[in-house]
C-alpha cells in the first residue's frame, strides 16, 4: 500500500522548512537554524515561568510529573553540551560508547545540578541552582559551541547521518522539553504566551465517519536509510495487518460527555481492575467525574468547562476530549463497544488515509498497546531514553498543539504510564 503522508509543514522557505518532519533529514545549514529556533523557543516559554515564579524565586510544588522550571531549562543546554561540545565521539553517531570520558563542562557542576541519569527526580528542588541570569547564560554559551561546531563538521563536508545524529537528537530533545514546560504551566495553571494559548483552544473537528482500512504488509518503524530515527522506532519490520475500521478523528467532548452522563465513572464494569483502583483513589477516594483540569462536565447542559492554563474555559462539542488517562480512554472505549488502535493500525491510518479525513496531530492519542521495543532494538547511546520504560508504559501517537511540526513525524513513538493524564493527550478508537 501506498503511502500518502505529506509533512505537516511543506513550505519551502527555511522558516517552513526547520519546524517541519523533513528535519530528520536535514543538513548541517538547516539543523543550525532549528536548533536556534529550539532554543529561542525554550527561552521564549521559559519568560513566562519568569513573569510567574521570579518573586518566589521559581519556587514550585514538588509534584512527581514536573521538574522545577529553572532545572528544566538548565537541562537542556546540558543534554546539549554533553552530547556534543563534550563529547569526543559525536561523529560516530549511534556507536559511540555512552560510557566514555567527556570534556568538562563550561560549567563545572553542570553534572552535579542537570544530569538526569545522576540526579534524582526528587533531590532537584533541593539543588542551589545557578540564578536565572547564569542560567540563560550556560544555554548561550552552550549553543553557541553547538552552532560552532556544526559548522565545522559542514565545512568538512561530514553530512552523514552518523555525523549529525546527536545534533538531531538534541534538538528533538529541546524540542520534547519545551513541549514539557508547557504542561508544567497547565499542572500549576500559569499563564501562557498568547500565541501558544490560542493554540490550545484547537480549531474544532469537522466529524467525519469511521474509516475502513483495507488489510495490508505494513513496514513498520523507520528504515535504515531515512535519516533520523529514535532508538524505540527501529529495527524496521513488516507486519500483517487485516481490515480495521477506525475514527477519522480522536473522541470529542460530546462523545465523552455521554459516557459520563451514562454514570461511567461509576460502574466498575467499564474499567480494568488496575484502572478503577486508580479512580477510585483520586479526589481522595471520593471517586473522579471527569478528566483532569475539569470543572463541570455534562447534565442537562452537556457543558464542559476545562482549566487551560489557569483560566476556566467553555470546550465545544466538537474539540477533541483531552486530559484523561489511558484507564480512562480504555473505559470509554469499553463503554462504547470498541477498543484502543494498535500502533501498527494508528501507523497505518495517518500514513495513507490523510486524504480520506483522518486527522491527527491535536493531542496526543493513547493506543491499546504497551510500550515494547520492535524486533533487533538496540539501545542507542542515549541508554535512559527508551530501555527503562518498556513493559510499564503506554504508547501515545501523533503530537499535540504544544508539538512542533517538526515532531509530529507519524512513525515517532511518545510514551507515559497509564494514569498520566497531564499531558495534552486523548484518544479515538477502533470497531472490535
Amino acid at each position: 500500500m501506498a503511502s500518502d503522508f505529506t509533512p505537516l509543514l511543506s513550505a519551502t522557505t527555511p522558516s517552513g522548512l526547520i519546524d517541519s518532519p523533513l528535519m530528520r533529514s536535514s543538513g548541517p545549514e538547516l539543523l543550525s537554524l532549528a536548533l536556534m529556533d529550539a532554543r529561542n523557543h525554550s527561552l521564549r516559554l521559559f519568560s513566562n515561568f519568569q513573569q510567574a515564579l521570579d518573586a518566589v524565586n521559581f519556587q514550585v510544588p514538588q509534584i512527581a510529573t514536573i521538574n522545577p522550571p529553572l532545572w528544566e531549562l538548565g537541562h537542556v543546554g546540558w543534554f546539549q553540551e554533553w552530547w556534543i561540545g563534550r563529547n569526543l565521539q559525536r561523529a560516530l553517531g549511534t556507536a559511540c560508547d555512552p560510557l566514555h570520558a567527556r570534556l568538562a563542562s563550561i560549567e563545572p557542576r553542570a553534572d552535579q545540578f542537570w544530569d538526569s541519569a545522576q540526579v534524582p527526580h526528587a533531590t532537584r528542588w533541593a539543588l542551589l541552582l545557578p540564578d536565572v541570569q547564569n542560567c540563560r547564560a550556560y544555554l548561550l554559551d552552550t549553543l553557541e559551541s553547538t552552532l560552532e561546531l556544526l559548522d565545522k563538521t559542514g565545512a568538512q563536508g561530514a553530512c552523514s547521518d552518523d555525523a549529525l545524529y546527536f545534533y538531531r537528537l538534541s534538538l528533538f530533545h529541546e524540542d520534547m522539553h519545551g513541549e514539557a514546560l508547557a504542561m508544567t504551566a497547565q499542572t500549576l495553571g500559569l499563564p501562557l504566551e498568547r500565541p501558544l494559548h490560542q493554540a490550545f483552544s484547537a480549531a474544532p473537528m469537522a466529524l467525519r465517519d469511521a474509516l475502513l482500512i483495507p488489510a495490508t504488509l505494513w513496514p513498520m518503524g523507520v528504515a535504515a536509510d531515512k535519516g533520523f530515527a529514535f532508538d524505540n522506532e527501529k529495527t524496521q519490520h513488516r507486519l500483517a495487518v487485516p481490515e480495521f475500521e477506525i475514527d477519522a478523528q480522536p473522541v470529542s467532548w460530546t462523545q465523552f460527555v455521554e459516557f459520563v452522563d451514562d454514570e461511567g465513572y461509576d460502574r466498575a464494569e467499564f474499567w480494568q481492575a488496575e484502572g478503577w483502583q486508580w479512580l477510585q483513589a483520586q479526589a481522595d477516594g471520593e471517586g473522579r467525574r471527569g478528566p483532569r483540569y475539569v470543572e463541570q462536565i455534562g447534565g442537562a447542559s452537556g457543558a464542559v468547562v476545562q482549566s487551560r492554563f489557569g483560566q476556566p474555559h467553555r470546550m465545544l462539542g466538537n474539540q477533541p476530549a483531552m486530559h484523561m488517562s489511558w484507564w480512562e480512554a480504555d473505559a470509554w472505549c469499553r463503554w462504547a463497544g470498541r477498543r484502543l488502535p494498535a500502533e501498527v493500525e494508528w501507523e497505518v491510518a495517518a500514513m495513507t488515509a490523510a486524504r480520506r479525513g483522518f486527522r491527527w496531530g491535536d493531542v496526543w492519542e493513547w493506543m491499546g498497546t504497551t510500550f515494547q521495543p520492535y524486533p533487533g532494538f538496540v539501545p542507542d547511546p542515549y541508554l535512559d531514553y527508551s530501555q527503562p520504560w518498556f513493559g510499564t508504559h503506554k504508547v501515545l501517537r501523533g503530537g499535540s498543539f504544544a508539538s512542533r511540526a517538526r515532531m509530529k513525524n507519524p512513525r515517532y513513538r511518545n510514551f507515559y504510564r497509564p494514569e498520566r493524564d497531564d499531558v495534552f493527550c486523548g484518544f479515538r478508537s477502533c470497531a472490535l
